[in-house]
Formats: C-alpha cells, structure tokens, sequence
C-alpha cells in the first residue's frame, strides 16, 4: 500500500478532485448535490482557493485525488473571520485515519489564515463525519427541532 499524501490543491489536481468530487456526490448520501459541476468551473473554483488563500487540501494516493477539505472564508467583511467547511472521500478511503488527517491540515492552514470560527454542515444520519467533526473539535449548533 503506498501512502496517502495530504497537500495543498493544485492546478493539476482539478480533473482528479472533480472525479473524487463527482464519486461521492453521485452516493447521494453526503453532498448537496448529485453530480460535480463541469470541469470549467472546478477550474475556476481551485484557482480562487488558491489565489484568494483558502485553505483546500487533497488526499493523493499514487497521483490520484482520493478526497479533499476546502475551508472557505465568507465574503461579508464582518464574516471574514468565518470559514465553511466541505470534504469527501472516495470509498474504500474511508475510516482509514485519512479524513481526519485532511480536516486537521485544513484547519491548521484556516488558523494561519486567520479564521477563528469554521462553520459546516452534516446529514444527520452521516454519523461516520459526525464523529469524526467531534473528535477535531466541532460542537453541535442549531440542530432543527423534531417532531
């Protein structure tokens, strides 16, 4: 098995984050939408992590994106120092130590960014992420009431 490396997206990852990206969307169980967007607009969203700083880390595993964690900085200047988070791994990556491994160097990147909230969402039933969101530190905000 080789090892899985966790680095700063790069240009060249785009096509592999997308295809990790469109995996797990396509699940229908973890992401907000079913498909990932067009290349194009992967391209586009990469190179404004990039230039604008946010941290967006990548799983890589022999040359292939196997997951990823972009924490993004709201744009409303009272909001700059809150970040949303968003990350995924392929199967058969999962459970492995690897997603908490991208989520913590994401959040180290947001901290010398100088984020001080990261903000995320989870389906309730994703208990894996759910723990794995506790265990780096995440609490439990605004949970919706049942009836």
């Amino acid at each position: 098995m080789t090892d899985i490396l966790i680095e700063p997206i790069r240009e060249d990852h785009v096509e592999g984050f997308r295809e990790a990206l469109d995996t797990v969307a396509r699940e229908k169980k973890y992401l907000i939408f079913t498909e990932a967007p067009p290349v194009e607009r992967m391209l586009s969203f990469v190179r404004d992590n990039i230039a604008a700083g946010h941290p967006h880390m990548v799983a890589v595993d022999g040359g292939s994106v196997v997951g990823w964690c972009d924490i993004r900085a709201k744009e409303r200047a009272v909001q700059s120092h809150v970040g949303v988070l968003g990350m995924g791994l392929i199967p058969g990556y999962r459970d492995r130590g690897i997603g908490r491994r991208l989520i913590t160097a994401a959040l180290d990147a947001a901290r010398e960014k100088g984020l001080h909230r990261v903000e995320l969402n989870a389906h309730g039933d994703n208990l894996r992420a759910i723990a794995l969101y506790e265990k780096v530190g995440f609490v439990h905000e605004a949970l919706p009431a049942m009836r």
